[in-house]
């Protein structure tokens, strides 16, 4: 007899959950022959069920997510915010239910309690596409360079900034128009705040610092400066000097008082056209990594978007349903 389908609750239908659920229905076949299973998709938890959704079955909304977390076997939620998303997970996992998510801010505010709610539970949380969508540095950071000891991470991990920065950089657009025209076409949000302030990029570097390095790292610890205060006037002077401006994500290991510990910072900096940082374009992200033995290791992909973040999410979730008994 064929295994029973797999219960997918999937919590949020904005950009990403909709291509979540379209790409999870459209690839329904290539799915179970990679968990082992059929997958289906129970329900998307939404907060008004009568407004349609673009590609998602209106027949699936609902919104009594309650009960729709309670007779799954995988939770994904990309419904973004702290609350209720954390109570929701919570509820999942302490039933032993694997989670997927994509919610950077709430992995970087509460991923340690959602992770101890886990292991008591013996339950997976898997979040790789709270980074950088598509690219996959968290499985490189967590799985691949296990054996190995990083010394620093840095990257480019906002795109809507990093459009904002090479509008101004390629193009000579002024800073201000170059946030404007960023607005209209969609890559900052009506309120630009967590991207131009750098709190978007602080979340992903605290989530990428403590896989990394297994250490207590909070949002609190990022030294962060966005990029509102910078002038037309400090492009020019990086031109002049031959370098770009960049919003740069950072963590690096060091030793105070004989105790280990990590720095994190997000802040502007003006780097030699040759970097590799410097040289990314519009909404692309990078993130070079330095490890003792792999040496330098660059990952650079779309870092946003609802496919790319889908394709993360449903590499997410083959991961939780390969962990199932």
């Amino acid at each position: 007899m064929s295994p029973q389908p797999l219960r997918v609750a999937l919590l949020g239908a904005g950009t990403v959950g909709a291509a979540t659920a379209r790409l999870l229905q459209g690839r329904a076949d290539l799915l179970a022959a990679r968990c082992g299973r059929p997958l289906e998709l129970a329900g998307v938890a939404v907060r008004d069920a009568s407004r349609p959704r673009d590609g998602v079955d209106p027949q699936l909304l609902t919104t009594d997510v309650e009960a729709l977390v309670d007779g799954a076997d995988v939770v994904v939620e990309v419904m973004g915010g702290i609350e209720p998303a954390r109570t929701l997970i919570e509820r999942a996992l302490r039933r032993g239910v694997p989670v997927v998510t994509a919610n950077k801010q709430l992995i970087a505010q509460r991923g340690p309690e959602l992770h101890a709610v886990a292991d008591g539970a013996g339950a997976g949380l898997h979040y790789e596409g709270a980074v950088m969508a598509a690219v996959p540095v968290m499985a490189v950071v967590r799985e691949s360079l296990a054996g190995d000891e990083i010394t620093s991470i840095s990257g480019v991990v906002n795109g809507s900034t990093n459009y904002v920065l090479d509008l101004v950089a390629r193009k000579g657009v002024p800073f201000q128009d170059a946030v404007r025209q960023a607005g209209e076409l969609g890559y900052l949000e009506a309120d630009p705040t967590e991207d131009l302030e750098g709190l978007d990029a602080a979340a992903k570097i605290v989530i990428l610092a403590r896989t990394a390095w297994d250490l207590p790292v909070a949002l609190e610890d990022v030294q962060r400066q966005g990029i509102s205060r910078l002038t037309d006037a400090d492009f020019r002077q990086a031109a002049a000097h031959g370098t770009v401006v960049k919003l740069v994500a950072s963590a690096w290991r060091s030793r105070a008082g004989g105790l280990d510990r990590v720095e994190v910072a997000v802040r502007p900096v003006a780097l030699p056209q040759d970097d590799p940082l410097a040289q990314v374009r519009e909404s692309v992200n990078v993130v070079v990594i330095e490890a003792r033995s792999a040496g330098t290791l660059r990952l650079q992909g779309a870092g946003a978007g609802g496919d790319e973040t889908a394709s993360a999410v449903l590499g997410d979730l083959v991961r939780a349903v390969r962990s199932l008994p």
